[in-house]
């Protein structure tokens, strides 16, 4: 079996050091007062932090391949990301509009979850036999960036709905970061084990 190259085992230890982090962070932005300057400093650092954890996740994921930890990434970035944004879209109560980067990052995330479920279900083996829980996260995912869809598309929202979504979705992504771990990136899944097979004449 070959060797990882160098620069794998740098991400690894990166995304190791970078997930610790995501592990203690949020203590202090739940015990700082809230809207204050400290809970805002430390939710962008988990913010960041979460985007190393998922961007190193998706390199070796996609390099390994392990399709399941690549979707993954996606998704639970997706949550701290939409998390954050929603305290820039408290408008939307008011008729206003999202960016473009809302609608983006929504889209990308519903169709990364509905990979997931498809996967998971025909055939299982694309998702490491994670079957149950790619199930369980695609359908967090598409029902997540599914009501930011609409929401975006209706322009309507109940006043406090960025309250709840902005907990909602930074308790989501701590969570679904930690779910993935039966799957790691050892040992190298092959070719044959991701791809279906090639049917016989």
């Amino acid at each position: 079996m070959p060797r990882d190259p160098w620069w794998m085992h740098a991400l690894l230890a990166v995304h190791v050091a970078a997930g610790a982090f995501c592990l203690v962070v949020p203590l202090l932005v739940l015990s700082a007062a809230k809207d204050g300057p400290t809970h805002r400093r430390w939710g962008r650092r988990y913010l960041l932090s979460m985007g190393l954890v998922a961007a190193t996740a998706l390199v070796m994921a996609l390099y390994r391949p392990v399709l399941f930890l690549a979707l993954v990434a996606v998704l639970s970035f997706y949550l701290a990301f939409s998390g954050y944004r929603v305290l820039k879209l408290k408008h939307l109560s008011r008729g206003g509009s999202p960016g473009s980067i809302d609608y983006i990052a929504a889209l990308l995330t519903f169709a990364a979850c509905a990979y997931l479920i498809a996967f998971a279900l025909v055939p299982p083996r694309w998702v490491q036999h994670m079957g149950v829980v790619a199930l369980v996260l695609g359908a967090v995912g598409i029902r997540a960036a599914g009501t930011d869809i609409i929401r975006f598309a209706r322009k309507q929202a109940e006043p406090a709905f960025w309250l709840y979504s902005h907990i909602g979705k930074f308790l989501g992504s701590y969570i679904v970061s930690g779910l993935p771990a039966p799957v790691r990136f050892k040992p190298r899944v092959s070719a044959a084990d991701v791809l279906p097979p090639i049917p016989r004449a």
